[in-house]
């Protein structure tokens, strides 16, 4: 018998998604505070919304990933 121990694949797997969600957040805010300022909007608007469309986005891959059947 074998004994499958994936357990160190896993916790790669989970700390290279979280690694790019924290990319995905830093560039989001970078670009919005940029496009705030280029726009001259009234209020930081883009800084709210690049990151919450990223977020969603992220959940939507991160869900689709766990969920995989194996």
């Amino acid at each position: 018998m074998q004994k499958q121990n994936n357990g160190g694949q896993d916790v790669m797997r989970y700390a290279g998604l979280g690694a790019q969600i924290l990319v995905s957040l830093g560039l989001a805010v970078f670009a919005g505070y940029h496009a705030d300022k280029w726009v001259h909007a009234p209020f930081p608007i883009f800084v709210w919304v690049l990151p919450l469309l990223v977020v969603s986005l992220m959940m939507y891959k991160l869900i689709k990933e766990t969920s995989k059947k194996k």
